[in-house]
C-alpha cells in the first residue's frame, strides 16, 4: 500500500470510529470544539469513547496497537477511562501465517527448517504485534537435544512503520500547536521515542543483547530466571533461546496449589524492580503478566521467570539519584523536599512558590499512606499528580515513561498476586540502603578509585601547566586560567579527602589499640 494509499485507510478509519470527534473536542479553542459537533452530526457514535478508539487501533494494524499500548501507559496524556480500555491492547494481535514464519526462518539461515531444528511445532505459542514464538528443538554441537523458543519478527513491519510514524509526527505537531497542553506534554518527544521502541524492537540480536545483559545482572540475587540465548542461531529477524518452563503469574491458585508462598513472590517482585532500577539503571519494561512466569522445577521453586525483552529501560546516575531521592521523600511524607527536588531539577519553572506545590503534592499523596495495596490505585494517584502538574506547568520527561510503565505493570502485579501487599514498607528499607551506598564511605572509596588514574596522571603536569601559562603574555586566553584554576581546586579536594580518610584511618586503629588493652584489664 502506498503512503497515499495508507493515509486515505488511516483517515476512513478515523471517521468510521469518530475519532475526529474525540480528538477536536479535548481541544480548549472554542471554533475547534463546534467543528467536532458538527463533524458529528450524521454518525452512530453511541459507543463509548475509549472503545471506539481500542478498536480503532486493531483495524490500523500490529503498529497502532503497540502505539496504543505505550500510550495507555501515558496517564498524563489520557482520561483514565481511554487509559484502561487501551492497555486491553496487550497480547491480542492474531499471528500470522505459519508458512510466513518458515519462510523467514528459512532465509535469515539460508537452510530448510527441517535441518535446522530437529522438530518445529508450526503452531505458535504466543503473537504480539511485533513478533511471535514458536516451539522447537535444537540439536547442540555435542549431540544433545535442547529444547529451544523461536521468536519470528513480522514481515514486512519496516515500510509500514516508517509511513505510520511519518503520519503519528505530524499529528504530533498539530497537537503540539493546538493544544493547551501541547507543549508541555511534548508529543513530538513521545512519538520520538516511541519511534526509538519500535526500531529496538524490529531488530531481534539488539533484543538477545538486553536479555544476555540482564541476564548477568540478575546472576546472585535468586530471584528470577532469563532465558539464555543461542548465539549461533540469533539474526534480526529470527531469535533461537532457550526454553523456559513455568507457570503464567495470572493463574494464581495454580501456583498457590503447588505450594509457592505467594506474599514472598509479591514481595520478590518490588525487590527484583527497584534492584533493576536503582543498582543497575537497566531493567525490563515491560513486566505485564503475558512476559511472566514462576518455576516450579525444584532446583529453582518459586522464583520468576522473565521473558520478551525487545522493551529495556536504562537511567543515567542523575535520574537515578533524583528519583531515590523522591521516592524517599515520599516514603517519609517529607513533601517540601519532593518540591524543592522539582524545582531544582528544572521540572517546574524555577519561580514557583515551594510551599504551594508541597501542599498540592500533600494533598494528593497523604490519603494512601498506611493502606493496604488493595486500597491504593497508583494509577489514580499518578493521575492526580498530573492533574496537580498541569496546574504548576510540570514538563513531562520522556525518558521515564518506560519506568512509570513498568511501575504500573509491577502495581498490577502486585495487586493480583497479594492485594495486603504494603508496596510503600516493602520498597523503603530498599531504597534507603542504596541512598546510603550512594553517599556512604564504600562509595566514596570506589570514586577515589575510579578518578585516582586522571589525577595521578595530572598532579605531575601541574607544574608545567602553571610555567607555560606564566610565560604567556597577559593578554592570554583568561579560559586555559580558569581551567588550570578548577583543575587544582578539583586536586585540593581529593588531597583534603584523602588527608581526611588517612587520619580516619590511623584514629581507627588507635582506637582498636585502645579498645585491646582495655579489654585485656
Amino acid at each position: 500500500m502506498s503512503r497515499l494509499g495508507r493515509g486515505a485507510f488511516i483517515v476512513f478509519i478515523v471517521l468510521r470510529y469518530g475519532l475526529d470527534e474525540l480528538v477536536l473536542s479535548s481541544f480548549q479553542k472554542p471554533w475547534i470544539r463546534l467543528l467536532a459537533r458538527v463533524l458529528s452530526v450524521g454518525r452512530d457514535l453511541r459507543s463509548p469513547r475509549a472503545v471506539r478508539l481500542r478498536e480503532a487501533l486493531e483495524r490500523l494494524g500490529p503498529i497502532f496497537v503497540k502505539f496504543g499500548q505505550v500510550l495507555s501507559t501515558r496517564r498524563d496524556l489520557l482520561p483514565l477511562d481511554i487509559a484502561e480500555e487501551l492497555a486491553k491492547l496487550q497480547d491480542r494481535v492474531p499471528p500470522f501465517s505459519s508458512d510466513i514464519a518458515v519462510a523467514t526462518i528459512e532465509r535469515a539461515f539460508r537452510k530448510p527448517v527441517d535441518t535446522i531444528f530437529e522438530s518445529f511445532e508450526r503452531e505458535p505459542v504466543a503473537s504480539a504485534s511485533i513478533a511471535q514464538v514458536h516451539f522447537a528443538t535444537l540439536r547442540s554441537k555435542s549431540g544433545e537435544l535442547r529444547e529451544v523458543a523461536v521468536k519470528v519478527l513480522r514481515p514486512g513491519m519496516l515500510p509500514v512503520i516508517q509511513k505510520d510514524l511519518s503520519l503519528m509526527r505530524m499529528m504530533a505537531g498539530w497537537v503540539e500547536s493546538l493544544s493547551a497542553d501541547g507543549k508541555r506534554l511534548k508529543p513530538r518527544e513521545v512519538v520520538a521515542e516511541f519511534d526509538k521502541y519500535l526500531n529496538d524492537e524490529l531488530d531481534l540480536v539488539r533484543e538477545a543483547s538486553n536479555a544476555a545483559q540482564l541476564r548477568r545482572n540478575m546472576e546472585g540475587l535468586d530471584l528470577v530466571l532469563i532465558p539464555e540465548m543461542v548465539w549461533d542461531y540469533c539474526q534480526p529477524e529470527v531469535l533461537v533461546m532457550e526454553r523456559m518452563h513455568g507457570v503464567p503469574i495470572s493463574h494464581v491458585d495454580r501456583l498457590r496449589d503447588a505450594g509457592v508462598d505467594i506474599p514472598k513472590l509479591a514481595r520478590d517482585g518490588v525487590t527484583l524492580f527497584f534492584t533493576q532500577v536503582f543498582r543497575d539503571g537497566f531493567f525490563h519494561a515491560d513486566m505485564h503478566p503475558g512476559n511472566i512466569q514462576v518455576s516450579l522445577a525444584p532446583e529453582t521453586f518459586g522464583r520468576y521467570i522473565s521473558l520478551d525483552f525487545g522493551i529495556v529501560g536504562t537511567l543515567t546516575e542523575y535520574d537515578k539519584e533524583y528519583l531515590a531521592q523522591n521516592f524517599t521523600a515520599f516514603f517519609r511524607r517529607d513533601y517540601k523536599r519532593v518540591a524543592e527536588l522539582h524545582i531544582e531539577s528544572g521540572w517546574v519553572p524555577a519561580d514557583t512558590r515551594v510551599d504551594e506545590l508541597e501542599a498540592a503534592i500533600r494533598a494528593v499523596c497523604e490519603p494512601y499512606f498506611d493502606r493496604p495495596l488493595k486500597e491504593i490505585s497508583l494509577g489514580m494517584v499518578l493521575m492526580r499528580l498530573f492533574q496537580t502538574s498541569r496546574r504548576f506547568h510540570v514538563e513531562i520527561q520522556p525518558q521515564l515513561v518506560l519506568l512509570q510503565k513498568t511501575l504500573l505493570n509491577i502495581e498490577g502485579l502486585g495487586r493480583q498476586l497479594d492485594p495486603e501487599l504494603d508496596l510503600w514498607s516493602t520498597a523503603k528499607p530498599f531504597l534507603e540502603k542504596w541512598m546510603l551506598d550512594q553517599i556512604g564511605p564504600k562509595k566514596l572509596w570506589e570514586e577515589l578509585k575510579a578518578q585516582a588514574p586522571h589525577y595521578a596522571k595530572l598532579l605531575p603536569q601541574l607544574p608545567r601547566l602553571l610555567h607555560d601559562y606564566l610565560k604567556q603574555p597577559r593578554q592570554g586566553d583568561a579560559r586555559q586560567l580558569e581551567q588550570l584554576l578548577a583543575e587544582q581546586r578539583r586536586t585540593n579536594r581529593l588531597l583534603q579527602i584523602l588527608l581526611y580518610l588517612g587520619m580516619g584511618f590511623l584514629l581507627s586503629l588507635l582506637g582498636l589499640q585502645v579498645w585491646s588493652h582495655l579489654q585485656l584489664y
